[in-house]
């Protein structure tokens, strides 16, 4: 299957993965054929890329970092507690307590990725962005938890930091819905009222008996930046928790590789190359290497075009050398067919991607 922007979708396309609402629920099935009210549709509901069958990469299989039933757990219950607990009275005094499926959904998250040889981080599951928050919040536990495996956390600390990923925006659901889902640009002081969301979510973990403290202070600390630009104490270096700081590029890489009503989502390559632009001031670079050496910059199923002007799609991913994939040639240096081959960019070092399909 291919990975194609939704703006270059022909009717008669047939659907190669499905594509999920917020809380884990099927929109649209795999083998759908796709027509024009269909492709407008996902325009309207802001899906950016979609996989589609194709003959010439149908042995390209592209799995999910979860298995179904496993994400759609973990969607159900982020889903049903933020929603119980927005407008909730009392949640910030004691009042009111997380449930304990939470450290249930932790823990089968964390056997599955344990399981896992090398687990990288790779383009998820195509979902619409009627509620981001849920959605967001499980992709930036994933990435925190790809990143802390390779670090070389013990189990009890990855169950600490994971659950710190999950919950590191619980705050918003304090925040009013019309700021949080607010299309356009926020204003000066709806933008002071959404960075408060770090200091609610804290005072909602510190004192849960199933969260560790230090999981709240991931909530807190997930803005700050090591040149104290960020909020809400401008916390500088080693001032900030290691946690929260490998949380905090989570966080920024998947808000860039996410669409919204307000704007376009960036390919991994793109927000790679964002996250680059912040090394040493806004991330640590020590933990931007390990990212980039973990993340699927160029997908499966990625249209590329490379230096030697042949085009093809990324149909293999070595996870020792991820920014190299092999690619299945499938056009010329003059944009004309070939009989399909597959070229390894790990051996041909002369090689290189130079653009992407968009």
């Amino acid at each position: 299957m291919r990975l194609v922007s939704v703006s270059r979708l022909q009717p008669g396309m047939r659907l190669g993965k499905k594509i999920y609402s917020d809380e884990g629920m099927i929109l649209l099935s795999d083998g759908v054929e796709l027509t024009d009210s269909l492709i407008k549709r996902l325009g309207r509901i802001d899906i950016g890329y979609v996989y589609v069958q194709d003959s010439l990469t149908e042995d390209v299989v592209i799995e999910g970092m979860l298995q179904d039933e496993t994400r759609n757990q973990a969607l159900k219950v982020i889903k049903t507690q933020f929603q119980d607990m927005s407008g909730a009275s009392g949640i910030t005094k004691g009042f009111y307590h997380l449930d304990k499926k939470f450290s249930g959904v932790m823990d089968s998250i964390l056997d599955e990725m344990s399981a896992q040889e090398t687990p990288m981080i790779m383009l998820l599951e195509m979902h619409t962005a009627d509620n981001y928050l849920y959605v967001h919040s499980l992709n930036v536990c994933l990435y925190t938890l790809v990143m802390a495996i390779a670090h070389g956390y013990s189990k009890a600390e990855l169950r600490v930091i994971g659950l710190g990923a999950l919950l590191h925006d619980i705050g918003k659901t304090q925040i009013p819905v019309k700021i949080v889902q607010k299309p356009g640009k926020l204003t000066d002081e709806e933008f002071r009222q959404m960075q408060a969301h770090t200091e609610i979510g804290y005072r909602i973990l510190k004192d849960e008996p199933n969260i560790p403290l230090l999981s709240a202070h991931c909530a807190l600390q997930h803005h700050e930046r090591i040149d104290g630009s960020g909020y809400p104490r401008g916390l500088k270096g080693a001032e900030i928790h290691e946690y929260a700081k490998w949380i905090g590029v989570a966080d920024s890489y998947d808000a860039m590789t996410s669409s919204r009503v307000y704007k376009k989502a960036m390919l991994p390559h793109q927000a790679v190359e964002a996250l680059y632009v912040g090394s040493g001031t806004l991330y640590e670079q020590r933990q931007l290497e390990l990212f980039r050496d973990r993340v699927a910059i160029y997908p499966l199923g990625l249209t590329v075009k490379l230096s030697t002007g042949q085009s093809g799609v990324v149909v293999k991913i070595d996870s020792t050398t991820p920014h190299r994939p092999v690619v299945r040639i499938l056009t010329g240096p003059e944009g004309e067919p070939v009989v399909p081959f597959e070229m390894d960019l790990a051996v041909m070092l002369s090689v290189v991607i130079v653009d992407v399909a968009n």
